[in-house]
């Protein structure tokens, strides 16, 4: 009897250090890898920045309301690709320049020459390395849930939502809602350094291999 309790708290010491060990593995990592990109990048988010500024006016980046780990809250940053609600209706009509899309919260918008360019590439998540620096998002992990009143579910605020994560390294623009749920629980379950590196890696892979 003794023997199996113990052999159950020895089980239960070792999770708990390889959690921490994954824990601060992965801080250190989003710290090294973002301040890099961030330092090295520099002339580029300017150039961009300057770009939307000269072509589209401000603001800049769009920031988001979004709930984090623990239920800590936070601005996420990205680039802003959408025209102002007056600039839509100043750019009447329409310019064939501009694409209209659907976002995900059904309200039309009209995707800037500048913006169409940043999401073909996905340079508009760029400003997000700053919220990973800060600690308030990772690297890799589940999709960043905005604070919108639609529900959550609790289990995403066990980890820090990630720039890329597992719906975007094996879904595409066509995946459905449910897959990403999906994903993001699978991701949530079964989270680890050597994962997380694997999607880092597949990220990568899928990048080197557009035609820019």
């Amino acid at each position: 009897m003794q023997k199996h309790v113990r052999s159950r708290v020895e089980a239960r010491l070792s999770s708990r250090k390889r959690k921490i060990t994954y824990v601060v593995s992965k801080r250190i990592t989003d710290i090294v890898i973002s301040f890099f990109f961030l330092l090295m990048l520099s002339p580029l988010l300017l150039l961009i920045g300057n770009q939307i500024k000269k072509r589209e006016g401000t603001p800049i980046f769009d920031r988001k309301a979004c709930i984090g780990r623990g239920t800590r809250s936070f601005i996420m940053y990205s680039f802003r690709t959408m025209t102002n609600p007056s600039m839509v209706i100043r750019s009447l009509p329409l310019n064939r320049n501009l694409a209209v899309f659907t976002s995900t919260n059904n309200a039309t918008g009209i995707l800037t020459p500048t913006g169409k360019w940043l999401t073909s590439y996905h340079l508009h998540f760029l400003p997000r390395l700053w919220n990973v620096l800060k600690g308030e998002m990772s690297l890799v992990g589940p999709t960043p849930k905005i604070i919108d009143g639609t529900s959550i579910n609790l289990n995403h605020l066990q980890v820090k939502s990630g720039i890329i994560g597992y719906a975007q390294v094996f879904g595409n623009k066509q995946s459905s809602e449910q897959f990403k749920k999906n994903a993001d629980q699978y991701y949530i379950e079964n989270c680890s350094y050597r994962l997380d590196m694997m999607l880092l890696f597949q990220t990568i892979k899928k990048l080197f291999k557009r035609k820019f």
